[in-house]
């Protein structure tokens, strides 16, 4: 993404292939795809794209749990309004521009972990660890959690050096590195450094500028814009709204502002908590509230002599296609059920001795029920899309582009590709 600022300096692991690439460190046919001794002896960055996908199967790698990426499609308040809820963090993709250092913190407040990008294409990694690394409640899994605990008293550089020196996070964002990738990088490296010698103009910084992923986050009731390129963090102010997101929206349109109609790109991510945990938990809720208000219900009838005993251990709404218990489908566990906390409602139908009530309860609840399992479906199904997406990109594909370029030039084809792809 963006190449930082001039008075910032490479991460010595970043400096390594900035003299381009070489014959010794990739198998000599630049189209063959990748292989993972390549990618683990690169020590550069890969660019990502902003597609929530990659960076939901980066989290998941990562061992991050109850957090999902999803895309903002507008600002618009009513559009935002459909975002779960909570949303951690947001990702600003956009071509970097440096604002007035005096706009940023002398220093990084306590309380906040914040980490400098010091390695070229690392913004994307930087991004979600300036937010996930905020976050108390969530869990990080083995490796963040060591190395959140490991940096705490770093300064944002030192921070910002530490990533590009983890082999585990690098590990992962280079999964979706491809040959070319690699290449590119070091070449586009190899470039910069060969035009920051040779120009010493003001505005050659943002006029190389690349697209860069920033953050914004609410901390200590405070809205903060967290950029690995700028030294330290920025407040935005106080929270004075019930939703943090709706404040922060006039600061990322004012950003789009600055450039001009159809001149630029942009991408704004979301970081949420994960929906299917919200869904599970009021699953499991049905799920209990059902069983509890049915058995209660049937021993009243059995005690009026209503219904024989034995019918109280019988299944009979199976037939209903409900789900009465743990089920792997739906993620749903007997200690789900078991942790569940029934409505004031419903624990009122427990005291109860409305059999017809309690029989429209629960009715009402199964067909509630319906509506929860297509939910929970349409997100696992979510789950699995990224899955794949992610592992279509990580597809290095090169051997084919090359066969197929082949082909067209054997079939006399490859100056009107060309041309075309040229006026596109």
């Amino acid at each position: 993404m963006a190449t930082r600022p001039k008075r910032r300096r490479l991460a010595k692991s970043g400096d390594a292939s900035s003299e381009g690439p070489s014959s010794r460190a990739y198998s000599q046919d630049p189209s063959a795809p990748a292989t993972n001794e390549e990618r683990s002896r690169w020590k550069g960055f890969c660019e990502i794209e902003s597609e929530p996908a990659f960076f939901n199967v980066m989290l998941r790698d990562f061992g991050v749990e109850g957090v999902r990426v999803q895309e903002v499609v507008s600002l618009d308040p009513d559009m935002l309004a459909y975002l779960p809820r909570p949303v951690y963090g947001l990702i600003f993709l956009f071509k970097w521009r440096e604002e007035d250092p005096d706009k940023q913190e002398p220093s990084c407040p306590e309380g906040i972990w914040f980490a400098n990008q010091t390695v070229n294409n690392a913004c994307a990694s930087v991004a979600l660890l300036n937010i996930i690394n905020n976050i108390p409640e969530l869990k990080l899994g083995e490796h963040l959690e060591q190395f959140k605990e490991f940096t705490a008293d770093f300064t944002p550089a030192l921070r910002g050096d530490a990533i590009g020196n983890f082999e585990f996070v690098k590990t992962i964002h280079n999964s979706f590195a491809r040959k070319m990738d690699m290449l590119n990088a070091d070449i586009q490296l190899k470039n910069d450094a060969s035009t920051r010698k040779k120009s010493k103009a003001k505005d050659s910084d943002e006029d190389n500028a690349g697209f860069h992923f920033i953050a914004f986050i609410p901390v200590q009731n405070k809205v903060w814009k967290l950029d690995g390129l700028e030294r330290q963090p920025q407040d935005l102010g106080p929270i004075v709204s019930d939703d943090w997101v709706l404040q922060v929206a006039p600061e990322i349109e004012t950003r789009m502002a600055q450039y001009e109609d159809g001149q630029i790109e942009f991408a704004i991510l979301s970081l949420v908590k994960e929906p299917l945990i919200k869904l599970v938990a009021a699953l499991a809720e049905n799920v209990k509230s059902i069983t509890s208000i049915r058995r209660h219900l049937l021993q009243i009838q059995s005690d009026r002599g209503e219904l024989q005993p034995e019918s109280l251990d019988r299944n009979d709404m199976v037939e209903q296609n409900l789900l009465l218990g743990p089920c792997k489908q739906y993620r749903l566990s007997q200690e789900a059920i078991d942790q569940a906390v029934l409505s004031p409602e419903h624990e009122q139908q427990l005291k109860s001795d409305d059999v017809v009530a309690m029989s429209a309860v629960v009715q009402q609840l199964s067909t509630a029920q319906t509506s929860m399992r297509a939910s929970i479906r349409d997100e696992i199904k979510a789950i699995q899309t990224d899955d794949d997406r992610a592992a279509s990109r990580r597809n290095d594909k090169g051997l084919l582009a090359k066969g197929l370029l082949q082909v067209l030039e054997r079939m006399g084809r490859m100056r009107i590709f060309m041309e075309s792809a040229c006026c596109s």
